[in-house]
Parts: structure tokens; C-alpha cells; sequence
């Protein structure tokens, strides 16, 4: 019969697994929109906006740029929800704990997917709520399964940036229902069925995680859920050796906001803070505006071309699926240094700042080129693009995660994610203003805009730089010290 060690790292094992297939089937289906705006097209929704047009030699062609632009405000609205309800959940998942976050979670993702099954071309602006919810819902999934890296100290920061990576790739799930859709089956159906897929999200609250939070760093014979009576063996342990309590409610009473070093107020108004906003601010302005308007630079780079628009479509959400995968090298980055000796003096946080330097600038910079290549107007060049993009994503969300948690006190963790992406949430709004000038005085061609973002991603070389400077200074004044 299995010990309670072994049933505590069966139930561990169980709910990082899960956690990883909830973030990857579900989370960020929202930034799968290419796929899903190829659906809509194709059924009709916001054909109202179409209008007929006459061009120089007299032809009579269908002009749908108020369509695209319907699209694009649906997405622009979309993120935006997606950070700026972040704030709230934030604070809900602080204060209220997971079950309650994780249930509102469920309720707003259940939501979404009910009004798009429900919606069709005549109740196109169903769309709006669905989208919005569908993103609200599915950051509360992603924020409550974060932390799951509590459970596994050394590999922390990994586990953090992996569920990040995953989030991103769970974009993919509207490629499989563009397929479906392709093969036969109703846009209505596979919405269904992604609301019976909430049972599984209920199970998974109740039995997998705990009522409250994950604490770090985790007390010993920590365990969490419901379970089916209590281990003898552990509980003998516990009092033999006068461990803290096992359980997640007891473990909460000694909160970690003892031990911060800064208040919440304070965190808020660092260098740091201020710095990895504009770091993540700018970033995901970029690869917002990109998803938006991916599908009308397609139709105007392939002359309108069907096929070629779906092919570019389908290439560009499968790769997606590789965020899974290069979120972890953006951990195992910042944990390079876990298990090893630290210099004499140098605190544990020191030692993740230092790691995450390296982390921050090659996120800078895989942004600068993604968007180099997203400005040159050539459509095969475009798959590189959406390698770049997919790699550049998956470091920039798992790094921000990941930056917060070691940078600040992990009491606030909740409320600084939150507010971060709240406030970046403000700045993606300029990707609406953005795709109309590219739709109006530039006659859809984005290369002025796609040159300024650009130039405006050079900007994210200041926070790493500052980081670096930081790290040293410590360890300068570390070094006069012990001289002294």
C-alpha cells in the first residue's frame, strides 16, 4: 500500500498534469482568433459591413474592410478584458483563495463559450461578450494553476513559464475547431462541447487544488483537496515531529505576508515595477496589433486568395502549439543557478534577479527581430515570422510571471499580476487606433506602423539594463563589505 509520501507526490504529479492540458485546451483559446475569424467570415458574421466598390478601371469588387474592422475591435476589446479583468482577479484569487476565483473562472468561460454556440450572423454582436468572457475566464485558469510551481521549488520559475508557454499554444484549439468546422461539424457543436468540458474544470477545482492558496516556500507534509479520509501514518508523523499543520487552511494562518520585505503601495511604486511594465506593455502591444490585423495583411499580401489565406492561417496557429514547448527554456533559464552554492553575502532573491537578466534582454530582443520580419512585406518570410512570434510570446508572458514572483513579495503575487496587466491592458488599446490609420490614410499597407513599433521595441532594452546595473551594485556594495 502506498505511503503518504507517495500519495502526496501521486496528487502533485496530478495536478501539474492536469494543470498543463487545462492551460493548453483551454486557457488562451482567445489569441487563436485568425482561426476563428476565418470561421465567422465564412458564416457570414458582420457581411453587413460589406460594401460594393468601384475601382479605377470601373470593375465592381466587394469591399469589406468594415468587416475586418468589426474583427479587429471584437479582438482589440477581447484582450483588453483579458488584462484589465486580471486587476480584479487579482485581488479575488488574494483574498477569496482559489476555489472562489477558480468558480467565477469557470462561470465566465462556461459563459463565452455557451453565446458563441448560440450566436450566428444575425446576432454577430454576441460576439463582443462571448470573446470577453472567453478571456476573463481563461486568465483565471492560468492564474490560479501558477501556483502549481509552490509544489516544485527548484524548478519553480520552470513550471511558471511552462503553463505560460501553454496558455499561449492553447490558442491552437480554434485551429482544431476551423478543421471540424472544415470537416462538417457546426460552430455551435464544438462550442457545446467546450461548455460540457467545465465539469472537468469543477472536478479539477475540488479535488486537485486547495481552498485557499499554495504556499512558498511549501511547508513540509503540505497537502491540499479533498480527499477520501486522512492518512494515519502522517498525521503520527506530524505530531511526532511537530511538523507545520498538513493542511492548506492551517499553512495559511503563517501568511508569507509576514515575512515581505515591502508593502504592496511600495512594490507598486519601484523601479522595477515601473520598468517590467513598460517592458511587458510595449511587447504586447506588438503581438496584439499582429494577431488582429494577421488576417487582412494575409488577404492583401496573397491578393485575396482563399486557399493561400487558409494555408497561412492554418501554419500560423500550428505553430502556436510550439509555445508548450519553448516557455520551459525561458525557466530553465532563470533557474540555471537553483541548486548551486550562492556567493558568500548574496540572498536567494539576488540570485534570481541576476538569473533573470539574461532572461529579459533575449525576450527584447527576439521581439525586435519578430517585429523586423513582421514589417517586411513578403509572405513566405511570414512563416519565420510566426516562429519568432510564437517563441517571443511564450518567454515574454512566462518571463513576466516569472520575473513578479521572484522580484517581489509572493503575498502580493495576485495583486502585481494583475495590476501589471491591467495597466498594459490600457496601452493595447492603441492597437485599434493603429489598424484603423492603416486601414485609412495608409490604404492598408502597415510598413510606417510596423517600422515605429519597431523602433518603439528598442525601448524594452531599459529594463534588463537596469536589472543588470542593480545586481552589480549589490554586488559592489557586497564586495566593499567584506573588505571592510
Amino acid at each position: 500500500m502506498p505511503g503518504p509520501c507517495d500519495r502526496l507526490s501521486l496528487r502533485r504529479g496530478l495536478t501539474f498534469a492536469t494543470g498543463l492540458v487545462e492551460c493548453l485546451c483551454f486557457a488562451g483559446a482567445v489569441f487563436g482568433w485568425a482561426s476563428l475569424v476565418f470561421i465567422l467570415k465564412t458564416d457570414g458574421y458582420f457581411s453587413s459591413r460589406c460594401v460594393n466598390a468601384t475601382e479605377f478601371n470601373a470593375t465592381q469588387v466587394l469591399d469589406c474592410s468594415g468587416q475586418d474592422e468589426q474583427f479587429s475591435l471584437v479582438f482589440t476589446i477581447a484582450s483588453f478584458m483579458n488584462n484589465f479583468l486580471t486587476l480584479p482577479s487579482g485581488f479575488l484569487f488574494d483574498h477569496f483563495g482559489t476555489t472562489v476565483a477558480r468558480l467565477v473562472g469557470i462561470c465566465l468561460y462556461t459563459l463565452g463559450t455557451l453565446m458563441v454556440g448560440f450566436s450566428n450572423a444575425a446576432l454577430s454582436i454576441m460576439l463582443f461578450p462571448a470573446l470577453s468572457s472567453l478571456a476573463a475566464g481563461g486568465i483565471l485558469f492560468l492564474m490560479t494553476n501558477m501556483q502549481v510551481g509552490n509544489l516544485f521549488g527548484s524548478r519553480r520559475s520552470t513550471i511558471i513559464t511552462l503553463y505560460n508557454g501553454a496558455f499561449d499554444s492553447s490558442s491552437a484549439l480554434f485551429l482544431v475547431i476551423k478543421l471540424l468546422h472544415e470537416a462538417g461539424f457546426s460552430l455551435r457543436s464544438c462550442f457545446v462541447f467546450l461548455s460540457a468540458c467545465s465539469v472537468i474544470h469543477l472536478l479539477r477545482t475540488f479535488f486537485l487544488l486547495p481552498r485557499r492558496h499554495i504556499p512558498y516556500p511549501l511547508p513540509d507534509g503540505y497537502t491540499y483537496g479533498i480527499t477520501c479520509g486522512k492518512s494515519k501514518t502522517l498525521s503520527l508523523e506530524h505530531k511526532r515531529t511537530n511538523l507545520q499543520p498538513a493542511s492548506e487552511e492551517m499553512a495559511l494562518n503563517k501568511d508569507l505576508a509576514v515575512k515581505a520585505e515591502k508593502s504592496f503601495a511600495e512594490c507598486l511604486k519601484s523601479r522595477f515595477f515601473v520598468l517590467q511594465l513598460l517592458w511587458l506593455s510595449i511587447m504586447q502591444l506588438r503581438h496584439y496589433l499582429f494577431i488582429g490585423t494577421l488576417n487582412p495583411m494575409l488577404q492583401r499580401l496573397t491578393a485575396g486568395e482563399p486557399s493561400l489565406v487558409s494555408r497561412y492561417i492554418n501554419a500560423f496557429a500550428i505553430t502556436q502549439l510550439c509555445g508548450v514547448l519553448c516557455a520551459p527554456w525561458n525557466g530553465l533559464i532563470m533557474d540555471r543557478h537553483k541548486g548551486k552554492p550562492r556567493p558568500t553575502g548574496e540572498s536567494e532573491q539576488e540570485t534570481d534577479l541576476r538569473a533573470s537578466v539574461l532572461s529579459l534582454f533575449l525576450t527584447s530582443l527576439q521581439c525586435v527581430v519578430f517585429s523586423l520580419c513582421a514589417s517586411i512585406p513578403s509572405l513566405p518570410l511570414q512563416y519565420l515570422t510566426f516562429v519568432l512570434q510564437v517563441l517571443n510570446r511564450s518567454f515574454l508572458y512566462g518571463g513576466n510571471a516569472a520575473f513578479i514572483s521572484v522580484a517581489f513579495p509572493s503575498c502580493h503575487f495576485g495583486k502585481l499580476y494583475g495590476v501589471i496587466m491591467a495597466l498594459s491592458a490600457a496601452l493595447s488599446v492603441l492597437q485599434y487606433p493603429c489598424f484603423a490609420l492603416v486601414n485609412g490614410p495608409l490604404d492598408g499597407n502597415p510598413l510606417y506602423v510596423n517600422i515605429a513599433l519597431t523602433l518603439f521595441s528598442l525601448l524594452t532594452f531599459i529594463h534588463p539594463l537596469s536589472v543588470f546595473l542593480h545586481c552589480r551594485s549589490l554586488a559592489s556594495r557586497r564586495a566593499l563589505s567584506t573588505s571592510s
